[in-house]
């Protein structure tokens, strides 16, 4: 096959160790559906600026989790090509006396909800007192450390030093197309990866409906993995696995 533009750009920028792969899954993609590849590099998609491969910075032989989300973020600013790294947010924490999260923070719910479950993890707030003057006060806690995480780059660079490879279950976003069908043409796409990260056995994280759909693969069924609800439900913030999982790596501090 003949991939177009700008989707084998977009592999060039990816770790050379997966060049191959992706390679491969774009293939695969095109035997299971010829008609959409084309399409979507004649349309208008997110993540733009050539990040369609952007999770794939973390090099093949160091991954050992793979966080799987939905899809990329429906805002170009904020639509970075890795999971749930919302490139709209700087800094994670207020700058107003008594503030708690950024405005930014408190603008994306599922990140407002991902940060008050690792203040929760790492005993600074009550999930049953998570708002207002209690969240606050977890806040202002969690920043007097010296190496407090101050930006969500700080997140992505801790994440990305345990092992994760951050991956949305479809690559991209189109606002004239329903996130589950682009996921559902991106299935072969994903096999290929987890064939590849069979051997390291990854623990997969998959958080919502559309990730979790991925279990109808064998691949993924062969992997050890944690399926939970998305952090854009407030339950999110009580997943006892999720505080669990992310408790020892300490992700608010740097």
């Amino acid at each position: 096959m003949t991939i177009a533009e700008p989707i084998l750009s977009a592999v060039s920028l990816a770790h050379a160790s997966w060049h191959e792969i992706l390679l491969r899954g774009l293939e695969n993609m095109d035997a299971a559906d010829p008609a959409y590849l084309p399409a979507l590099a004649a349309d208008q998609f997110l993540p733009t600026q050539g990040r369609l491969f952007a999770a794939f910075a973390q090099p093949l032989d160091q991954v050992k989790y793979v966080l799987v989300g939905e899809g990329p973020y429906p805002r170009a600013e904020s639509a970075t090509g890795v999971c749930f790294m919302d490139g709209a947010v700087g800094s994670l924490w207020s700058d107003a006396a008594g503030g708690a999260l950024s405005k930014p923070v408190n603008k994306a719910t599922s990140l407002r909800n991902f940060m008050k479950m690792l203040l929760v993890a790492d005993g600074l707030l009550d999930e049953e007192g998570s708002t207002g003057p209690a969240l606050a006060a977890a806040a202002q806690r969690a920043r007097t450390a010296a190496d407090c995480a101050e930006t969500l780059g700080h997140i992505q660079d801790k994440l990305h030093a345990n092992g994760f490879l951050l991956l949305n279950a479809s690559l991209v976003f189109r606002a004239h197309v329903a996130p589950v069908k682009d996921a559902k043409a991106w299935r072969p796409f994903f096999d290929t990866v987890m064939q590849a990260l069979a051997a390291h056995q990854p623990k997969l994280i998959l958080w919502g409906k559309i990730a979790a759909d991925l279990n109808k693969l064998a691949s993924v069924q062969a992997l050890p993995q944690i399926v939970a609800e998305h952090p854009y439900n407030v339950s999110f913030i009580g997943n006892k696995e999720m505080q669990a999982l992310f408790r020892p790596m300490a992700l608010l501090r740097r």
